[in-house]
């Protein structure tokens, strides 16, 4: 498969700054690689060195932390790529004494979940480095390469099988659910429970099924807990690790002004469309189905966050209900100023701002997206 320009493009190249590290976050998968092996057909072959985390040898030549062991392994160089950084012990440690000894060194570190190089490079990197997300392929992506009718054919494609970059490889969609099958057995929930001392695999999954089930839905942690037969304390944890590793990911519920505002309860999405129909082994056709409502809300969710995120935008998202069950799907804070949604696939079904919002927000806009607008809000 050719290499797909990607969003990120422009400012990754803007960030790869002296004596900064800039991380490059993501799932397994989402392209990070192709995306820096193609960053680096733009330098030198002798400007760069390229290790990776997963290798020993090389994580063996950062071992010894000390300038001059730095010096010599950089001398030369003026940019350090290290692919799964997250595996090399103290590497925050690392690679702020190499950006501190080192003069005008260039430092890129990707990553394939959070809480290893937040743990690892936090402290130690703190004003040293830059962080950028890369998710699966978002619609702003896809449109560079197709045309309107082409989109509009893909829906159901993406709906079911999200957009990871490897599916656009397998046209047949027996070999889309295999490659996804392969994703969540492979990589996803292998990196979950390498770490943190998991030993209950069959309750992060069993966890994940009950999440997809509720997508676009309030999620009481004491009922997860209540069905798994485990502590709300582990589901806790259990959901801050798999949305550290990039697949799902939490919107609260927003309250300014109402005491009936829902506020203590969280709703949660998946990254990507394939991998919540991987989990619950479902992909049959839409017409087949019974939630095509919560699909067409998670993938709007994750594109919404796609575009935020490859846009720059500083904004902060909620959904907003009632206790008398008034409610919006998707409410946005942007400086101050606020944007209400509702998701509607079935377009005959007719939606209007909830009263007690407008009547307490009256400066908040309001919004239907649907098949005939979706690509205005994901783009």
């Amino acid at each position: 498969m050719n290499f797909l320009e990607r969003a990120i493009d422009s400012v990754f190249t803007k960030k790869v700054l002296p004596n900064k590290v800039l991380i490059l976050l993501g799932a397994r998968r989402v392209g990070k690689k192709a995306f820096i092996k193609n960053y680096l057909t733009t330098i030198p072959k002798q400007d760069y060195l390229q290790l990776s985390g997963e290798d020993i040898q090389d994580a063996n030549l950062l071992k010894e932390r000390s300038a001059s062991n730095y010096s010599r392994l950089l001398a030369n160089v003026k940019l350090l790529v290290i692919d799964e950084a997250q595996n090399i012990p103290d590497i925050g440690l690392i690679l702020k004494l190499i950006v501190d000894s080192i003069d005008e060194i260039k430092v890129i570190a990707t990553g394939s979940s959070v809480f290893d190089l937040s743990n690892k490079l936090g402290e130690p990197l703190v004003g040293r480095k830059n962080t950028i997300y890369l998710f699966p392929l978002a619609q702003l992506e896809f449109a560079k390469y197709e045309n309107f009718k082409e989109t509009t054919q893909k829906l159901e494609e993406r709906l079911l099988f999200g957009s990871y970059p490897e599916l656009e490889q397998y046209p047949d969609w027996n070999d889309k659910i295999s490659y996804l099958k392969e994703i969540i057995n492979s990589y996803l929930l292998k990196d979950i429970l390498v770490y943190e001392g998991i030993k209950q695999s069959n309750k992060i999954l069993d966890l994940l099924k009950l999440i997809a089930f509720q997508v676009g839905q309030e999620v009481s942690l004491q009922e997860l807990a209540r069905q798994l037969g485990i502590s709300k304390n582990t589901v806790e944890s259990y959901l801050d690790l798999l949305s550290k590793v990039f697949v799902i990911y939490k919107v609260p519920g927003f309250s300014r002004n109402l005491r009936k505002e829902i506020t203590k309860s969280n709703r949660w999405y998946f990254y990507d469309n394939g991998i919540r129909n991987g989990i619950i082994a479902n992909f049959s056709r839409l017409e087949a189905r019974t939630d095509v409502g919560a699909l067409w809300e998670n993938y709007l969710a994750s594109e919404r966050i796609k575009y935020q995120s490859y846009t720059q935008k500083s904004v902060s998202n909620y959904f907003w209900r009632t206790y008398d069950q008034q409610e919006l799907d998707w409410l946005e804070e942007e400086n101050g100023i606020l944007r209400g949604y509702e998701f509607k696939w079935n377009e005959n079904r007719k939606a209007k701002i909830p009263g007690a919002f407008s009547k307490a927000y009256s400066e908040a806009s309001f919004e239907v997206v649907s098949k005939a607008n979706y690509l205005d809000f994901i783009m």
